[in-house]
């Protein structure tokens, strides 16, 4: 399923583009947007994993410099039976983690400075489970993809909206103002695109099978649950500053920095929803509402 959901979303990169080029530059721009598309395509399945990583500056750390977290994904690999992945860690105080890569072979884990003073072994043991187990249910290949293909969109977008404004200032002509209301168009439309994208690909389900992965694989369904719960509180005080386009690779809901359209990228459960999921109750003392 994952497979096919990638396949859609490179396809769908592809016929947009060649749709645009068409309508702007006739054959020729259909050929160039293919050649656009080409690129695109290749740089999204074999780099989105390290476009994401320099994203939130991340740097790769050493068994030796992080024995802590090397020993839990060590053992957690080994039981879910998967490939020991890269291990990063974000130089950001807000407690976060995601997982990225293309496959088993090629993963990555990223954590921030923040969850490491956080979380107690056992809750760091749950979220890196969780973690892992996007990587065993190859999600993270979508996720990574997803998240190059709509900040692309996003980004055309911008430069449509900026035509716009610039197109809409002055003295030009008529035509000058039509490639204006364009602009406008490709704004409204294509922002929305860029979310629904991301909405395909990254349905909320992938959390509480992760959730899920992570609860059975340790063994300790609790541990998960209060890592959840501590990471919705001190996330909210000290926010990890995201890209709308990337936001769905962190373990809990990250401030998204896109405006207006940010509510059309709410990729994740409710924290709630996820303990109650885990534990019965939808909390650790069962007193959230």
């Amino acid at each position: 399923m994952n497979t096919f959901k990638t396949a859609l979303l490179l396809t769908t990169l592809t016929i947009g583009l060649m749709l645009i080029g068409a309508y702007f530059g006739g054959r020729n721009g259909v050929v160039i947007a293919f050649l656009v598309a080409a690129v695109t395509n290749f740089v999204s399945y074999f780099y989105s994993d390290k476009m994401a990583l320099a994203m939130y500056r991340a740097v790769p750390v050493t068994r030796e410099e992080l024995p802590r977290v090397y020993q839990v994904v060590e053992r957690m690999a080994g039981r879910m039976n998967i490939p020991l992945p890269r291990i990063y860690v974000i130089p950001d105080d807000s407690p976060n983690a995601f997982a990225t890569g293309r496959n088993p072979n090629h993963a990555a884990v990223a954590v921030t400075r923040g969850i490491l003073n956080l979380l107690n072994d056992e809750e760091l043991e749950g979220v890196l489970a969780h973690e892992l187990g996007h990587v065993k249910n190859r999600d993270i290949l979508t996720s990574s993809i997803a998240a190059t293909l709509a900040g692309a969109i996003t980004m055309l977008a911008s430069f449509a909206r900026w035509g716009m404004i610039f197109g809409g200032m002055g003295g030009g002509d008529r035509r000058e103002r039509g490639g204006g209301g364009i602009g406008a168009l490709f704004m409204i439309i294509l922002a929305p695109i860029a979310a629904t994208l991301i909405q395909l690909a990254i349905s909320r389900s992938r959390e509480y099978e992760a959730d899920a992965t992570g609860a059975h694989i340790t063994g300790n369904p609790y541990a998960l649950a209060s890592a959840l719960e501590k990471l919705d509180a001190y996330s909210k005080r000290l926010p990890l500053q995201a890209s709308a386009s990337t936001a769905h690779l962190f373990i809990v809901a990250p401030l998204i920095t896109s405006g207006g359209i940010a509510s059309l990228f709410a990729t994740h459960p409710p924290i709630k929803d996820r303990i109650a999921r885990l534990l019965g109750r939808p909390s650790m003392t069962g007193t959230i509402g």
